[in-house]
Parts: structure tokens; C-alpha cells; sequence
């Protein structure tokens, strides 16, 4: 592994690396803040990717991609005059030690920066009442508390969820931020009454053929089913990804079949393709 000093290199080679070809590539010369965006989504996609796989040096290579794109967003706003990236790392690190009131006092905030920053804690001279914090669960509710109390911070408890995040992660963020608050079930397993519920509202109707309601109640047994997730320290993003790439493998396994005989998948018969389905499934065990 690399020393303190060794990482502190190679992070500056990477901004000299960004500022030359911000200078003398065409490509580089021409982005902008907005026409990075969808590549940076790109790129965190297939960073999750990897991390799904479990595949180190392809995890490796796309945190590069998603922290070269934080320095050229950074990069771009020292062009306009706004910040640079160490007013980024400060702000994060000034972030940190403020919202971490158990590992860290207060009056540890505040590097001198060159810029006037966004982030400002109100009453960071004070350890105040989040000093303690013995479990995981007490940091996050903690946490919560503490941006809603930082200048600049969330305003509500909601807020801080980014509209843009996908529906499955952002119904779990939701729950989960409330939960920091004490609005949740008292008992994990009364989360259970509410699933069926759910679900007969959901049949009921389907049954009357009612589209519009059939697809709001099926919103609201999907939000039930994270919910129950969530209780019970699930991560329904990763169990329906695990489901996905489950699919995928059995159903390539019928599509390969079908290759080798020389028989189109439209003309093979369910019962056939649910016995290949079944085959995929033994070798997976």
C-alpha cells in the first residue's frame, strides 16, 4: 500500500493530468457542468456495477472515472471563480467532523479557506446534544438532527432525498430518513399487516380493471414490501440487482440452448423453456 504521502502525489498528478487537457484536448475544452452530467451518472452506474460483481480492479478503475469527474466539476468552477477542489475537501471535511459530534468536538470545524464557503455549521463552537452516540443506529438518527440544524443544511427531514434518485432507492431513503425521526413501526414484524393490506387493495383493484388504481396501488404495496426490507436490514436495491443478474443467467442459459439446436426461442414451447429454466437452476446450486 501507499504511504499518506505517495496518495497525496498521485491525487495531485490527476489534477495537473485534468488541467493540461482542459487546455489542449478539444473534448475537454468544450464541457461544461451540464454536458458532464449524463456521464457522470454513466460512470456511477458502472462503478455500482462492479461493486455488484464484486470485481476489485474493475471497482478500482471506475472510482477513478467517478473521482475524475468530482475534480473537473471542480476544475470548471475555479474557471468561473466560484471554488476550487480544496474548498471541496475542506467542505466535506469540515461536514464530517461537525455531523461526528462523538468522535469529534465541534470546534474542530473550520479550516481558513480561500473562498467563502456554503457550508457554514451554525453553533459549532458547542459539543451541544449529539456528543453520545454508542450504535450505529444512534449516529444516523443523529445525523439527521444535525443537518437539519446546519445553515444551508435540510430544511426538512425530506428534503435532503434527491428527487432524481431512482424510485426503489429513493422509497428506502425516505423510510429510512423518517425512521431517524421515530416515525416508524414499533414492532418489525406488525410491518406485515400493512403488506397485505397493501396487497388486497392491490387485487381488489385489478379485479375492477381500474388501471390508474391498479398502478397507484401498486405503488403502495411496493413501498410496503421496502418497507418490510428495511425492518428487517434488507437492502431491496441489491436483493432485486441479485434477482436481476439471477434472470439474466438462467434465461441466456435457455437462449444458448436454443443457439446450439439450431431453434429459435418463438418456437420453442413454454414447457420446454421452463425445463432449460430448471436445468440453470440446478447447476446454480
Amino acid at each position: 500500500m501507499h504511504t499518506r504521502e505517495e496518495q497525496m502525489q498521485a491525487f495531485g498528478r490527476l489534477l495537473d493530468v485534468l488541467d493540461e487537457l482542459r487546455q489542449k484536448c478539444p473534448w475537454d475544452k468544450k464541457q461544461t457542468i451540464e454536458s458532464l452530467r449524463p456521464n457522470t451518472i454513466e460512470e456511477t452506474f458502472e462503478l455500482c456495477d462492479a461493486i455488484m460483481k464484486g470485481d476489485y480492479h474493475e471497482m478500482m478503475k471506475e472510482m477513478g472515472d467517478v473521482l475524475m469527474h468530482t475534480c473537473f466539476y471542480a476544475m470548471i468552477a475555479r474557471e468561473e471563480g466560484r471554488y476550487d477542489i480544496a474548498d471541496v475537501l475542506n467542505t466535506e471535511s469540515d461536514k464530517l467532523i461537525y455531523r461526528h459530534p462523538h468522535v469529534y468536538h465541534p470546534s474542530q470545524v473550520g479550516v481558513p479557506h480561500p473562498h467563502p464557503l456554503p457550508y457554514v455549521p451554525e453553533g459549532a463552537d458547542a459539543p451541544g446534544e449529539f456528543s453520545k452516540a454508542e450504535t450505529s443506529a444512534q449516529v444516523l438518527k443523529n445525523w439527521e438532527q444535525i443537518k437539519l440544524k446546519e445553515k444551508d443544511g435540510n430544511k426538512t427531514v425530506l428534503s435532503g432525498v434527491p428527487a432524481s434518485l431512482p424510485s426503489l432507492i429513493k422509497a428506502y431513503r425516505i423510510q429510512d430518513k423518517a425512521r431517524n425521526v421515530g416515525f416508524d413501526w414499533q414492532k418489525k414484524e406488525d410491518v406485515w399487516t400493512k403488506v397485505h393490506e397493501e396487497l388486497s387493495e392491490l387485487e381488489a383493484e385489478l379485479a375492477r380493471e381500474d388501471k390508474e388504481r391498479s398502478e397507484a396501488e401498486l405503488g403502495d404495496f411496493i413501498f410496503s414490501v421496502i418497507n418490510a426490507a428495511r425492518l428487517y436490514h434488507l437492502n431491496p436495491e441489491n436483493a432485486l440487482e441479485r434477482t436481476n443478474q439471477k434472470f439474466i443467467s438462467r434465461f441466456n442459459y435457455i437462449e444458448e440452448h436454443s443457439i446450439r439446436i439450431g431453434k429459435p426461442l418463438t418456437e420453442m414451447s413454454l414447457e420446454e423453456m421452463d425445463a432449460l429454466w430448471n436445468e440453470a437452476k440446478t447447476q446454480e446450486q
